[in-house]
C-alpha cells in the first residue's frame, strides 16, 4: 500500500470516507463523495432531544454517506460494530493496522483529548480515520483538523464506546474494494434525484423544504413577552445554531459542499443546469450562514431578539433551496 497522507476536510464523514477510498485507489473529491451518496437533507424533529432541545439535521444520519457512496460507486465496506466488547473493537482495529491497512471509526467528541476544551460536547457521530499504532498511542487522521493528531488506546476506546444518542458501539470500517469502472454519469443522476425526492416531495411537515419552513413558522412562534420566553427562545435558537454549525458540518458548509459536487459533476456531464444549480446552492449557503451570524448575535445580546426577523431569513433559505431542486428536476 502506499504511504497513507492526511489531508483537512469539510465534514468528518465524507471527509475519512474520501480519505479511505483514494487510499485504496480510488481518486473522489470529498465533495463528489458526499453528493453521489445522496446524504444532504433537511430534519426537524421536536421529538427528538439533544441538550433538551429538538434534533435538527441537515444531512442524512450516521453512515449514511459511507453506505450510499459504497453503493453508488461499487465499492464495498466492511462494517462492524461491537456493542461492549471493547477488547474485540480494539483487536480488530490493531489487527488492521498490522497488515497495513487504515480504518474509519466512529467516536465521541468529547473523549478526544486533542480537540481544545471548548470544543468538546457529547456528540457520538464523529469519523475519523487510524492509519498507525506505535507503543499504544494511534495517529489519528481527522478530517477536521489540518495535521494528524495522536490520541492512547485508552481514550480512543473511550470515545468508540460513549453512551447516549447516537452511540457509536464501537464502529469500525474499511474498504474492502475499491470500485472498478463506474459510470459517474448513471451514479449522479441517480443520486440527484433521489435527493430532488427527499427534499421536494417527503409527506413529512418535518423534513424537506416542508420540514424548514416548519421550522421557520416555529422561530416566527417564540415569545418575548417575559424573562421566562426570552430566556427560552434564546435557547432554542442557541440549539438552531449549534445544530447548524458546530455538528458536523452544519447546514451551511454542507450546502457548500453539494453546490461543489454540482459543479463538479457539471464537468462531467456538460450540464448547464448542473452549473446553475451550484451557482444558486452556494446562495442558500451563504444566506444560511447569515441566519447562523444574525442568531449568534442574538445569543450574544449585540442584537435585538427578532424571532419574526430571523423566520424570514429561514424562510428565504428554504425558497433558494427550493429553487435549486426544482431547476435539478431538469435533469434527464
Amino acid at each position: 500500500m502506499v504511504e497513507f497522507r492526511h489531508s483537512h476536510a469539510a465534514h468528518c464523514e465524507s471527509g475519512a470516507v474520501s480519505a479511505i477510498l483514494r487510499y485504496g485507489g480510488f481518486d473522489i473529491s470529498e465533495a463528489m463523495c458526499f453528493g453521489i451518496s445522496s446524504a444532504l437533507i433537511f430534519g426537524y424533529f421536536p421529538f427528538i432531544k439533544i441538550n433538551d432541545q429538538p434534533l435538527i439535521t441537515y444531512r442524512m444520519p450516521p453512515r449514511y454517506i459511507l453506505k450510499g457512496a459504497a453503493k453508488n460507486l461499487g465499492a464495498k465496506f466492511e462494517i462492524k460494530t461491537f456493542k461492549n466488547d471493547r477488547k474485540g473493537a480494539v483487536k480488530a482495529l490493531d489487527e488492521e493496522l498490522e497488515k497495513g491497512g487504515i480504518a474509519g471509526v466512529q467516536t465521541s467528541i468529547f473523549y478526544l483529548p486533542y480537540f481544545p476544551k471548548d470544543m468538546r460536547f457529547h456528540f457520538n457521530a464523529h469519523n475519523l480515520v487510524i492509519f498507525k499504532k506505535e507503543n499504544g498511542v494511534y495517529f489519528v487522521s481527522d478530517p477536521v483538523f489540518d495535521h494528524v493528531n495522536t490520541v492512547s488506546e485508552e481514550d480512543l476506546t473511550r470515545a468508540r464506546f460513549a453512551k447516549g444518542a447516537l452511540a457509536p458501539n464501537g464502529a469500525f470500517y474499511k474498504l474492502v474494494s475499491a470500485p472498478q469502472n463506474v459510470n459517474f454519469e448513471k451514479a449522479i443522476k441517480q443520486s440527484v434525484s433521489k435527493t430532488v425526492r427527499m427534499m421536494l416531495q417527503t409527506p413529512l411537515p418535518i423534513i424537506g423544504i416542508w420540514g424548514m419552513r416548519t421550522l421557520a413558522k416555529k422561530i416566527a412562534s417564540l415569545k418575548t413577552a417575559t424573562e421566562k420566553d426570552r430566556h427560552f427562545a434564546k435557547m432554542f435558537i442557541t440549539q438552531l445554531i449549534r445544530m447548524q454549525e458546530e455538528i458536523g458540518t452544519g447546514g451551511g458548509g454542507f450546502r457548500f459542499m453539494y453546490a461543489s459536487f454540482l459543479q463538479e459533476s457539471s464537468k462531467i456531464l456538460n450540464s448547464s443546469i448542473l452549473s446553475e444549480s451550484s451557482d444558486i446552492m452556494s446562495e442558500a449557503g451563504d444566506k444560511l450562514r447569515l441566519f447562523a451570524l444574525k442568531g449568534a448575535k442574538i445569543i450574544k445580546n449585540q442584537d435585538e431578539l427578532n424571532p419574526k426577523y430571523l423566520s424570514n431569513l429561514f424562510m428565504q433559505c428554504a425558497s433558494l433551496e427550493e429553487g435549486v431542486y426544482k431547476k435539478l428536476r431538469g435533469l434527464k
